[in-house]
C-alpha cells in the first residue's frame, strides 16, 4: 500500500528560526519546501543561502505589485516606520496558501516563534495573521506548536503535537540549542532585514506615496541610495554620495523618464531627476549637485552637463543651491 508523503511549504527567511522549523520537520518525515518573497524593501537573499546550507528547496517570489496596495493601507497599521508588520506576515502567507493550493502540499510552516517580537508575535498577533490569511488552521508554527492552538495537520495526524516544541519569548537560548543538535553553525544574527523598519528609508517612502500615485518597481530601489531632495511638489533629485553610490544610481537611471546632471570636467556626484522636470527646475537641480561636489569653492560658478532624454547640452555658470534631503 501506496502512503501519501505529507508534503509542508514552508516561509523563510533565511534566518535561524525558520532552518530550524524547515529541518525540524523534515526531521520528523515530513517533505519541506520553502518559499522566501521578495520586494525592494526585503530580499531572498539570506533564504537562499540558508537554502544552499540546509539542502531545503527554495521558491522566489517577487510579489512587489501586490504588496504595494497592502502597504498603502493596511489594516493594522504601521509599527515604528512604515512597517505593517502583522499585515505583512498575513499577506504573505496568504501568497504562500495560494501556492500551497496550486502545487499540492498540505500545509504552511515557519519559524515564528511565540512571544518573540512584542507586537508581531504574540499569541493574540499569531491568531490575526492565520484568520486574516484565509488559510486558518492550515500554518503550523512548529517551535511553538506545543503551546498554540491545535491545527489541521496536528488534528489529521500529519504531525503529533508531542513531538513539536514549546518555544517562547525573546530569549535565543533553546533555538542556539536546537541549532547544535542539529550541527547548524552557519547562520545569521537575529537582525531586521526589513527597509520599512528603518527611519531614512521610510521617510523617503512616505515622501513618494505623498507626491506620486503610480510607481515603477525602480523608484523604490533609488530610495536606497544617494540623498533625496525635493525641489518642489513635482521633482525631486537624487544626489550621490560616493562612487558606489552613483553607480546604483546610474544603474536604475531611465534615458526615456529621468534627467541625468552632471558637472562638467569636474569628479563629484551624480544628480538624477526622476521623472524629468524644467529646465528651469533642472537649472536648479544642477545647484544642488554642486553644492556636494567637494572641487567647487564656495561661491563659485561651474558649468554642468545635462542628459535630458533624447539630448545632452551643457548649463553655464552654475551656482551652489543648499537644501536639506528628506
Amino acid at each position: 500500500m501506496n502512503i501519501k508523503k505529507v508534503k509542508a511549504l514552508g516561509l523563510s527567511s533565511g534566518g535561524l528560526d525558520s532552518i530550524l522549523a524547515g529541518i525540524f520537520l523534515r526531521e520528523q518525515g515530513i517533505y519541506v519546501e520553502w518559499v522566501s518573497f521578495e520586494t525592494p524593501f526585503f530580499s531572498a537573499k539570506k533564504a537562499k543561502k540558508a537554502s544552499e546550507i540546509v539542502r531545503i528547496p527554495l521558491i522566489i517570489k517577487n510579489i512587489t505589485k501586490q504588496y504595494i496596495k497592502m502597504l498603502k493601507n493596511p489594516a493594522c497599521g504601521y509599527g515604528k516606520h512604515i512597517n505593517p508588520c502583522m499585515d505583512c506576515h498575513a499577506f504573505m502567507f496568504a501568497q504562500a496558501g495560494e501556492m500551497m493550493t496550486q502545487k499540492g502540499f498540505d500545509f504552511l510552516f515557519s519559524g515564528e516563534v511565540a512571544g518573540q517580537r512584542p507586537m508581531s508575535q504574540t499569541k493574540s498577533a499569531l491568531r490575526y495573521v492565520e484568520k486574516k490569511s484565509g488559510f486558518d488552521g492550515y500554518i503550523l508554527r512548529p517551535l511553538s506548536a506545543k503551546i498554540l492552538p491545535e491545527t489541521i495537520p496536528e488534528k489529521k495526524g500529519w504531525i503529533k503535537k508531542d513531538n513539536m516544541l514549546n518555544f517562547y519569548g525573546r530569549s535565543r537560548k533553546p533555538q542556539i540549542q536546537l541549532a547544535k543538535t542539529f550541527n547548524i553553525t552557519d547562520y545569521p544574527a537575529p537582525a531586521g532585514g526589513c527597509l520599512l523598519t528603518d527611519k531614512g528609508f521610510s521617510d523617503r517612502l512616505k515622501d513618494l506615496f505623498a507626491h506620486q500615485k503610480e510607481y515603477e518597481e525602480r523608484e523604490f530601489h533609488l530610495l536606497k541610495h544617494g540623498r533625496h531632495i525635493r525641489i518642489d511638489e513635482k521633482i525631486k533629485i537624487i544626489v550621490g554620495r560616493d562612487q558606489k553610490d552613483n553607480e546604483n544610481i546610474l544603474s536604475l537611471y531611465s534615458k526615456q523618464k529621468d534627467i541625468l546632471i552632471q558637472m562638467k570636467d569636474i569628479p563629484g556626484p551624480v544628480g538624477l531627476a526622476v521623472n524629468g522636470g524644467t529646465k528651469e527646475e533642472i537649472k536648479t537641480a544642477a545647484g544642488i549637485c554642486a553644492s556636494y561636489c567637494n572641487k567647487i569653492k564656495q561661491g563659485e560658478a561651474v558649468d554642468a552637463v545635462i542628459n535630458s532624454f533624447d539630448q545632452t547640452y551643457t548649463i553655464d555658470g552654475v551656482y551652489q543651491v543648499k537644501k536639506t534631503p528628506i
